[in-house]
């Protein structure tokens, strides 16, 4: 074998590795994705199913405040239904209804002095905050994974292979602006 043999085996060993070297970090980002995601979605279920529970506890104490607690109910049943279908953009949205319809409940829950007593309203409280709280952090690294695989795929060269093998950009979980803004307290007891 000569040396201009070798040298173009040599250059077509060398662009074979390298392509599968992208290739196989773009299959690790879009798994990374994948399992951001699935973090979120035993969160959602957790809380999908401790929100009936505290929905039960205050209807044995704020009888006369049944459409806070149905506002609950249906957000939760809009997050349910945006989370089965994997819908993103219709999950931020429902997310932002549960969360508002959530600090209603609990403003509402302080004029009822017994409720806030309730062990049993205080456990349910202390672990969907958890909830919200582990939520709100997991969205962060979904996003994050998201962001770099958006990036990746629309990074020259990435991009070729990208496209040969149909990677797509994922959606950012987002929430609207109502979400994001401070809660007007007073208008809760208005």
């Amino acid at each position: 074998m000569d040396v201009s043999s070798f040298i173009f085996f040599g250059a077509v060993a060398a662009i074979a590795f390298y392509a599968i070297t992208l290739y196989n970090n773009l299959v690790t980002l879009k798994h990374n994705v994948d399992k951001a995601w699935s973090n979120i979605d035993v969160l959602l279920k957790q809380r999908h199913d401790e929100l009936p529970k505290l929905v039960e506890t205050c209807k044995q104490y704020m009888g006369y405040e049944q459409e806070t607690l149905e506002k609950v109910m249906q957000a939760r049943s809009a997050v349910s239904s945006a989370r089965e279908k994997g819908d993103i953009g219709a999950l931020g949205s429902a997310e932002t209804q549960l969360r508002m319809g959530l600090g209603s409940l609990f403003a509402v829950a302080e004029a009822y002095p017994d409720l806030k007593a309730n062990q049993n309203f205080q456990h349910l409280q202390s672990r969907i905050s958890g909830l919200e709280d582990a939520i709100a952090d997991r969205r962060e690294f979904y996003n994050e994974s998201v962001n770099l695989n958006n990036i990746r795929i629309e990074q020259f060269p990435d991009v070729i292979l990208a496209r040969m093998f149909n990677f797509k950009d994922r959606e950012l979980l987002e929430f609207s602006e109502e979400e994001t803004k401070d809660v007007d307290i007073k208008s809760l007891f208005a």
